[in-house]
C-alpha cells in the first residue's frame, strides 16, 4: 500500500490549512472537520482496496521466440470483482529485452475479460523466464495504491534467428534459389548418383548415352547424374572470445554463425545428408550426425543456448576430439573469428582434421576492417589507422595461403556474408565429388 498523489496533495492542503487555523483560532472547527473526513475517507478507501481481489491474468506466448524479432504477447485480465477496476499493469519479462506498449494502464469492467497485447524482442539466445505480472490497483476513490504480483511464471526459449531457413524455403519451393546468391546447376557425367534417364540433348557427352535404352526406345537416351548422397557434414563452431565481437546489428559473431550454420543443416538434410556440431571455445556441445527430416529441430534444440565464452577456443583439440567422434571422411566446416595469435593453433587443426577429411575453414571478418579502409584519410590518426589495418589484413592473407596450400578452401568474410557462401560451397564440393 502506498498513498497517491490525490491524497498527497490533500494532505498538503491539509497541512497548510492548519496554519491559518493557528494564526486565526476561529478556523480551527472547519479545520478539524476537514481532517476528519479525509481521515474517514482515506480509512474506508484503504479498507475497500485490502478487500479487493487482484484479477485473473493469463499469459500468451510462443514457447518459442526467434533472436532480435518482435514477436507477440497477450495478456488476459479477468475482473472478478461487481465494481470497475483501475490499475498499472507492468509484466515481469526476462531482463534486457526490448518491449512495447509496456507498461500500461488499464480500466477493467465488473466481471469482464480484457486482452492487452504487446511487443517484446529478446537480444540474446538461451532460456529465459518470465517472473509474473506486477499490478498497481487503484483504491475506488483514488487515494491509495497496492502493489500485487499475479499471473504465472512461465519459461521462454530464445532461439536463433530462423527467418534465413525460412527465406530459403520459399525460395527453394519457388526453384528461385538464385535470389539469395545460391548457385546451383546438376551436375552430369560420373562419379556422382543416377538420378534418371531422360532424352539426348546437344551438349551432352557420348558416355551419358544409354545404349540399351536408346536401343528399346530408338532414339537417343541419356543418363542424368545428381550430387551423390548420404554423405556427413560437419560442423566445428568457434564459441570462444573471438566470437564475442558484436556487429553493428548488436548481434554477435556467433550469433551470424548460428544462423548460417542452420541455413546450411537444412540444405544439406533436404540433399539427402546427415548432419553433426561439435561446439569448442566454452561450454562443449557435441550433436551426433544424422539426417532425418527433423534434424534441424534437433540441431536447434542442442545449440541454441551456446553462448560465446571468455576463453581461448583451442582448434587443435577440437580437431582431435572430433576425429575419435567421427572417424569417418565428412566434410568439416571450421567457422572462427581468427586473431594473429591463433594462426598456429589453427594450421595445427587443419592438419590433424585433413588426415581423413575435407575441410572448409569460414574466418570471419570485422566489418570495421572494411570500414577502416573505405573511410578518406583526413587526419594522420587515420593514416595510422589505415596503415595498420592494411598490415594486419596483409597478414591474414598470408595465414589463409599458408591454409590453401594445405589444400583447404578458406572463406574470408563478414558474418553478413556468410550464410550463402557456405551453402555455394558446399554445393560446389558436392558437385566436384571430393568426398
Amino acid at each position: 500500500m502506498r498513498p497517491r498523489r490525490p491524497l498527497l496533495i490533500a494532505l498538503a492542503l491539509l497541512t497548510l490549512s492548519a496554519v491559518a487555523a493557528a494564526r486565526w483560532p476561529g478556523l480551527m472547527p472547519a479545520w478539524q472537520a476537514m481532517a476528519l473526513l479525509l481521515a474517514g475517507l482515506a480509512v474506508a478507501d484503504a479498507w475497500l482496496l485490502l478487500r479487493t481481489p487482484a484479477p485473473r491474468v493469463q499469459r500468451r506466448i510462443a514457447a518459442i521466440l526467434p533472436q532480435g524479432v518482435w514477436s507477440r504477447v497477450q495478456l488476459s485480465l479477468t475482473n472478478p470483482t461487481r465494481r470497475t477496476l483501475r490499475l498499472d499493469l507492468h509484466d515481469l519479462h526476462p531482463p534486457d529485452t526490448g518491449v512495447r506498449a509496456l507498461p500500461t494502464t488499464l480500466s477493467l469492467p465488473p466481471e469482464a475479460r480484457l486482452e492487452h497485447e504487446y511487443g517484446l524482442r529478446p537480444p540474446e539466445r538461451g532460456e529465459h523466464h518470465f517472473a509474473g505480472c506486477d499490478l498497481r490497483l487503484h483504491s475506488p476513490a483514488g487515494l491509495w495504491d497496492r502493489r500485487r504480483r499475479v499471473g504465472p511464471a512461465q519459461a521462454l526459449r530464445v532461439y536463433p534467428n530462423f527467418r534465413e531457413i525460412s527465406h530459403y524455403t520459399l525460395l527453394a519451393a519457388s526453384d528461385r534459389l538464385a535470389g539469395i546468391g545460391v548457385r546451383r546447376q546438376r551436375r552430369r557425367g560420373t562419379g556422382a548418383e543416377f538420378h534418371q534417364l531422360r532424352e539426348y540433348r546437344r551438349g551432352d557427352a557420348l558416355r551419358q548415352i544409354d545404349w540399351k535404352a536408346t536401343s528399346r526406345m530408338r532414339k537417343p537416351i541419356a543418363r542424368e547424374y545428381q550430387d551423390e548422397r548420404d554423405q556427413r557434414l560437419l560442423f566445428l563452431l568457434d564459441a570462444g572470445r573471438g566470437m564475442r565481437h558484436l556487429g553493428r546489428d548488436g548481434r554477435s559473431h556467433l550469433d551470424d554463425a548460428l544462423n548460417a550454420v542452420l541455413l546450411l543443416a537444412y540444405v544439406a538434410v533436404h540433399q539427402g545428408d546427415a548432419v553433426g556440431l561439435m561446439a569448442y571455445g566454452g561450454e562443449q556441445r557435441w550433436f551426433a550426425p544424422r539426417k532425418d527430416p527433423d534434424t534441424v529441430n534437433r540441431l536447434l534444440r542442442a545449440v541454441f543456448d551456446v553462448q560465446p565464452s571468455l576463453s581461448v577456443g583451442d582448434p587443435l583439440a577440437a580437431a582431435r576430439d572430433l576425429l575419435r567422434q567421427q572417424p569417418r571422411r565428412s566434410l568439416v566446416v571450421l567457422v572462427t573469428n581468427g586473431r594473429d595469435e591463433d594462426h598456429p593453433e589453427l594450421l595445427r587443426a587443419v592438419q590433424v582434421l585433413r588426415r581423413r577429411h575435407l575441410a572448409v575453414v569460414a574466418d570471419l571478418r570485422e566489418a570495421g576492417l572494411d570500414t577502416a579502409l573505405a573511410t578518406p584519410i583526413e587526419s594522420e590518426g587515420e593514416a595510422l589507422r589505415f596503415h595498420a589495418t592494411h598490415a594486419y589484413l596483409a597478414n591474414r592473407r598470408r595465414h589463409h595461403e599458408r591454409l590453401q596450400h594445405l589444400g583447404v578452401r578458406v572463406l574470408d568474410l563478414r558474418p553478413d556474408q556468410l550464410p550463402v557462401a557456405l551453402v555455394n560451397t558446399y554445393f560446389d564440393i558436392k558437385r566436384s565429388a571430393l568426398l
